[in-house]
């Protein structure tokens, strides 16, 4: 059996397939698992607490888990270990998630592409069809991740509370979220993922599109985005797609497609969540 999985900073989602790709169990979520976040223990509770992942322990031959976090050996090597002492009889391969996002948006696995994660958090990386290059070494949720649900949780709250929302958008947003300071400042600076708790309040933009000030919001964070990241990539941009990944990324495909048109840059595939992409992409290369 072999055990692909899509890992954010918020949710992971697992799917488990055979070797003649069927997939034998529904679609698998835990909470998020980011090592360079999440503390040893606290990862392994995760796994551990389900029982859908827990019954299949002796029968996962391969785990390709593709996370956020992943990107630097230190953390990567610690969830590689933390899932083999739990799945003891599988090949584990642990990779950052900008490898899902190209393998899940490519059209084939020789395509060059720019490919743009728009999730919880946020990254760009160029694939020559061989190899993933990236410009800017990312500094985490507080310095980057333009344009993430991080990103946006944060200018909206920011927002609310230097009235800078219109009067109607702030009732809407106080009504839909717990926006006392204590409590923001209890899950910022005192609970385990301060990003995912930002990221939960970006949903509300997708609710309230029709809002000038929402498309604003919207658009200025995928600016940013661009000119830090996308733009890192000026040359191969003449040549190759850019293709997104993740959920931000797919509500805001008119705001992207916007912008990037300001740029003279080519917008190729969206996709919403990579671990569908993940599945095509083993099963044509078991």
């Amino acid at each position: 059996m072999i055990l692909i999985t899509d890992g954010g900073s918020t949710k992971c989602d697992w799917i488990l397939i055979d070797k003649e790709g069927n997939k034998t169990a529904e679609k698998i979520r835990t909470k998020g698992l980011n090592p360079a976040i999440i503390a040893h223990k606290k990862l392994k509770k995760t796994i551990e607490k389900s029982e859908e992942l827990m019954k299949l322990a002796n029968d996962v031959s391969h785990i390709f888990f593709y996370g956020a976090g992943c990107g630097t050996e230190k953390p990567r090597l610690l969830l590689k270990s933390i899932l083999e002492s739990i799945f003891t009889k599988a090949e584990v391969e642990v990779r950052e998630d900008t490898y899902a996002a190209v393998r899940a948006t490519i059209t084939n696995k020789d395509e060059a592409a720019v490919v743009c994660i728009l999730g919880t958090g946020s990254n760009c990386s160029y694939y020559d069809g061989k190899d993933l290059h990236q410009r800017v070494d990312s500094l985490g949720f507080i310095l980057m991740d333009d344009a993430s649900g991080n990103y946006f949780g944060k200018q909206l709250i920011r927002d609310y509370y230097f009235n800078k929302m219109p009067d109607t958008i702030k009732l809407a947003f106080a009504h839909k979220h717990n926006l006392e300071a204590d409590f923001i400042k209890h899950n910022l600076y005192k609970q385990v993922n301060p990003s995912a708790f930002l990221a939960n309040h970006a949903e509300f933009m997708f609710l309230n599109k029709d809002s000038e000030y929402i498309r604003g919001v919207i658009k200025k964070g995928i600016k940013l985005f661009t000119e830090n990241m996308i733009l890192q990539f000026k040359e191969e941009l003449k040549t190759c797609p850019v293709h997104f990944a993740g959920s931000i990324a797919f509500y805001a495909q008119e705001e992207i497609r916007e912008i990037a048109k300001e740029y003279n840059i080519t917008v190729g595939n969206f996709e919403r969540r990579p671990i569908e992409g993940l599945v095509n992409y083993h099963l044509s290369n078991l």
